[in-house]
């Protein structure tokens, strides 16, 4: 099939790289002419494990391009990957997609073409974007004769870190529309996922134990609810074991065994139960803010949502109280900051934990080091004003410090030499995060191991 992709950000790029890799022809429109030209030159404009190799392999069938006259004209499908940023009052920030989807319709010239949204939107955007696409498509001068298209929704569930791997090989394909011509194009797209007929690339090998891929085919309201359901569960259930933690603090048991007693019932599961400063990136706070503000619309509260929120800001300031409690004073004292990036494997900076512990931190006087293995770059570019607290190495980081955190679980910082450190502290404390290291082998290198929680 021909493709089209408006948005060359995580989703819109994974999904457009996948897509030409299946053997569909792709066209990726991107407004940022140094992103376009990056990509055209075989060059990814994010980290993501195993995106430049994929990239690689698709090339034959991808173009990228910042005209939607390039793009748009005689594709079979069209998906809208643009932001949707919350607004002040936890709406989404829908004046992208609109963009979109005027010019979108400016260019449309095929006998059916579906037009996706595969942003997070809220429930009822299909609707409100079809009513855009009809009415900028009416006011055009020239309308070619014979073309319909059709609105439907995909809502993607990748893990960032996990992108390539989660398109490929996912739990499920969730397409909604009214429209049933929309939902069997989509199921002719998605075919070789769903049958699992494609040779899978060396760097992410098709696990063993996958078969075919369930296809959830809905409305369109369905759909957009599904992927604000699904993500608003799991920062849910984070919050939870982060709640539960500091109870288990307070009684004098051990968290990561309670968590591992509740995971092992198969009606809950180990996934997103670790207990931490908790839950970052671009979807789920964006996500539950905006389920909150769609409720409200029907005047309809959401306690739950909103106390996982709730849960997870309190996490940040409970590690700072954490250092605090132990340091008494922490004006003057020197602290250094494990990890930058909201999660391994990526290097994106979008509501991540160590941004607010660094603030709490200097509001209260502290000296403050970060240092990240990946992500200093888009630090020093996104964060101006935390920027000149970056760490080059983990040598500067330590030396003279009086307490060190571990706030994103990096490989590297798991696989970390920790007794080359230990000597180069002031004050050898140890404030393990994410509940990932070893308390006993921390101990017994000479640092004082304190967790998050219980």
């Amino acid at each position: 099939m021909k493709v089209c992709v408006v948005g060359t950000g995580y989703v819109g790029l994974t999904t457009g790289v996948s897509l030409a890799f299946l053997g569909h022809q792709v066209t990726c429109v991107d407004l940022d002419q140094q992103k376009v030209d990056m990509l055209n030159g075989g060059r990814c404009p994010i980290y993501e494990p195993g995106m430049d190799d994929l990239l690689a392999e698709a090339a034959p069938n991808l173009t990228f391009t910042t005209s939607y006259t390039d793009a748009v004209p005689g594709a079979d499908v069209v998906f809208v990957a643009v932001q949707t940023p919350s607004a002040p009052d936890g709406s989404p920030d829908l004046r992208y997609l609109r963009s979109a989807a005027e010019s979108v319709a400016q260019n449309l010239d095929h006998s059916f073409t579906v037009v996706v949204n595969k942003s997070t939107v809220p429930i009822g955007s299909g609707n409100w974007v079809d009513a855009i696409l009809r009415e900028s498509f009416a006011q055009r001068a020239e309308r070619p004769a014979g073309c319909e298209f059709s609105v439907a929704s995909n809502p993607e569930f990748l893990r960032e870190g996990n992108a390539i791997h989660d398109t490929l090989f996912p739990d499920r394909i969730v397409i909604g529309s009214d429209n049933p011509r929309s939902l069997e194009v989509l199921n002719q797209l998605y075919r070789p996922i769903i049958n699992q007929t494609f040779t899978a690339p060396s760097f992410s090998p098709r696990p063993d134990d996958i078969g075919a891929v369930p296809l959830v085919s809905t409305d369109l309201a369905s759909a957009e609810l599904i992927k604000y359901a699904a993500n608003a569960f799991l920062a849910l259930k984070i919050s939870y074991a982060n709640e539960i933690g500091q109870l288990a603090a307070k009684v004098g048991a051990d968290i990561t065994e309670v968590t591992r007693g509740m995971g092992l019932d198969q009606r809950i599961g180990s996934r997103f139960l670790q207990a931490g400063v908790g839950w970052g990136g671009s979807c789920f706070g964006k996500d539950t803010r905006a389920l909150i503000a769609t409720a409200a619309e029907y005047n309809y509260s959401m306690p739950i949502v909103q106390a996982a929120r709730e849960v997870n800001e309190r996490q940040r300031l409970i590690a700072v109280e954490r250092l605090q409690d132990e340091l008494r004073i922490l004006k003057g004292r020197k602290i250094g900051l494990l990890g930058i990036a909201f999660k391994p494997n990526t290097d994106d900076l979008r509501d991540s934990p160590s941004l607010d512990i660094a603030n709490l931190l200097l509001a209260r006087g502290a000296r403050v080091r970060l240092h990240d293995p990946i992500a200093g770059e888009r630090f020093r570019r996104e964060q101006p004003a935390l920027a000149p607290y970056l760490s080059e190495s983990l040598d500067d980081l330590f030396d003279d410090c009086d307490a060190v955190v571990l706030v994103t679980e990096w490989a590297q910082y798991l696989e970390l030499d920790w007794s080359k450190f230990v000597g180069l502290m002031r004050t050898p404390i140890l404030l393990d995060g994410r509940h990932v290291l070893d308390a006993d082998r921390m101990a017994r290198l000479g640092y004082k191991y304190l967790a998050i929680a219980g």
